[in-house]
Formats: C-alpha cells, structure tokens, sequence
C-alpha cells in the first residue's frame, strides 16, 4: 500500500502508531474518560447506569462534559507524541468559518431527505407542525443544542475523520484507513442486541464522511455536515437520534413512528432505517463519481 499524508505534507517529527494499533488507542482515548467519569455523571443526575442521558441535562453533560477529555488526549497525543500539526489531521485550509457554515447548511438539507423519505413510504405519521415555536422556552433550549452538537460532532471528526484516519494513512494507505476508520466508528456507536441495518448505517456514515474529507482536503466541511444532521435530527422532528432523545417539541413537524423498525428505524431513529442506508450508499456513489470526474479533469466542483 501506499503510504500517503492526508490534509498536509508536514512531516510526524515523533512517533507514529502502527496501522493496526491507532484504532485501539482512539478506543482508549474514548473509554478511558468515560470509566473515569462514568461514577461522577451518575451521581449528579445526569446519566443512568447504562451511561444514557437523563433528561436536557444529561444530554448537554454528554455533549460537552462527555467529549472534552476525549478531544484534549487526541491533541496531546498529536503534538506530544507525534508531534505533527493540527493542519496534518484535517484543521487547515482557506474559508474554515464559511466551509463549516457550508457544510451545516447541507446537513440540514439531508436529514429531511431522510425523514421525508420514511415519511412518504409510511412509516411516520405527522402529529403536529413546529410546536416549539409556541414555547420560547423550547425555542432557547434549542437553540442552546446546536453549540453542543457543533462541538460533540467536530470533536468525532476531529477524532475519526482526522487523527486516525490520517495517522493510518501515513502508515499503510488511504483504502487502509478508510476500512479502519469505519469499523472503528461502527464499533464505538454500537449496542448489545442491535439490529444489522443500524450497523451498516453507521459505517456507511463514517464512509461518507472520510469521502467527503478526502475529496476537500479538510475537515471544516464535514464537521458542519455532521453536526447539521444530528442537530436538527434531535431538535426537528422529536425522534431519537443515534438513540438519543432531546425531550423537546419539535421544531419542524412532530412525528409518530408507525410500521416496523426496518422501516422507520426503531428506538435508534431514522438513522436506522433502510432508507438512511439506501440514502447515504446513494450519497458515497455520487461523492466518489465527483472524485473520478475531478481525477479526469471534468467538471466537477467539490464540497468546500
């Protein structure tokens, strides 16, 4: 394989993890302050034993408290031991404010293509339109979601999309990287007992965002794309998402899942449904035909 340097040519002046040790370490960066935190969290309230949310108030902890450490030991991983840039993990090119407000502004273009899509084949039922905007109590809560959104889903990026997928890169190739990256991804979102489509979702996900980085050259895109999706899914319809459950009224319309999980996604929200699947397969094709026009000198402008 060809061993390449995603995002920057600055070179590691320390140590760089083997292919095949990177996942792990992300995984330790990711567990170790959860065990750490876990006891903490579920004295004040905040989360059950099982490590859910309680309430607004463990969501918030969750987003915030929950992926700070996990962002801090990437980074000092990153100077301390590989000593490498932050533009060598995806933090550098022009416009980074504009390309992430791009990038939001697509994920919130996306996930009603998701939602309408069940909607239409059955598999919600409409039970009110925009009650939030009645309670501007709900309004303020909502609005206070989309920070912690910004900054749970730049933190995964940073993580995923960014350190391990570019430190595996420099040691076995990108195709390497992009199979670790997504089954790493896959295994960190995982539960006991849960359904195969969720699964694939999952890694499709991350597989649509490591195309999106390696097609713009940065993460500043996808980091928006990302937190535009989970916002307003949490915010938008009143549905779970990635199982989660914000407890407001919804911004948009209120939905009621009718039929069964294959279709409308079960307890995990629409991100488990087929139709997410079929959505984001659709989203990988048409980001890789962009890559192979660009490679052949058509046009093809990309995500920036």
């Amino acid at each position: 394989m060809t061993r390449v340097a995603l995002f920057s040519q600055d070179p590691a002046r320390g140590w760089l993890p083997w292919a095949w040790l990177a996942p792990i370490l992300l995984v330790l960066f990711n567990a170790v302050p959860v065990v750490a935190m876990d006891g903490w969290m579920q004295a004040r309230g905040w989360s059950t034993p099982g490590g859910d949310p309680v309430g607004l108030a463990g969501l918030h902890a969750l987003l915030w408290i929950g992926f700070a450490p996990t962002l801090l030991l990437v980074l000092a991983w990153v100077r301390g031991v590989e000593r490498r840039s932050l533009a060598s993990i995806g933090l550098t090119g022009a416009a980074p404010l504009r390309t992430f407000l791009r990038g939001l502004a697509i994920g919130f273009a996306t996930i009603p293509v998701v939602v309408c899509a069940i909607w239409a084949a059955g598999g919600m039922q409409a039970a009110g339109i925009g009650p939030a905007w009645r309670s501007p109590s709900a309004l303020l809560q909502i609005a206070l979601l989309l920070p912690a959104f910004v900054f749970q889903s730049s933190v995964e990026e940073v993580m995923f999309r960014g350190w391990l997928l570019s430190t595996v890169a420099r040691r076995a190739g990108v195709p390497v990287a992009v199979v670790l990256v997504s089954l790493a991804f896959g295994l960190l979102h995982y539960s006991p007992h849960q359904p195969p489509l969720v699964m694939a979702s999952t890694v499709l996900f991350s597989l649509f965002a490591c195309a999106w980085v390696l097609r713009t050259g940065n993460l500043w895109g996808v980091m928006g794309w990302h937190a535009g999706w989970n916002w307003l899914l949490a915010v938008g319809f009143e549905l779970p998402v990635t199982g989660l459950d914000a407890h407001l009224p919804a911004l948009l319309v209120a939905l009621r899942p009718q039929g069964g999980d294959a279709l409308t996604g079960g307890t995990q929200g629409p991100e488990g449904s087929v139709l997410c699947v079929v959505f984001l397969a659709l989203a990988i094709a048409w980001m890789v035909v962009r890559a192979r026009k660009a490679r052949a000198g058509l046009p093809a402008p990309g995500l920036r």
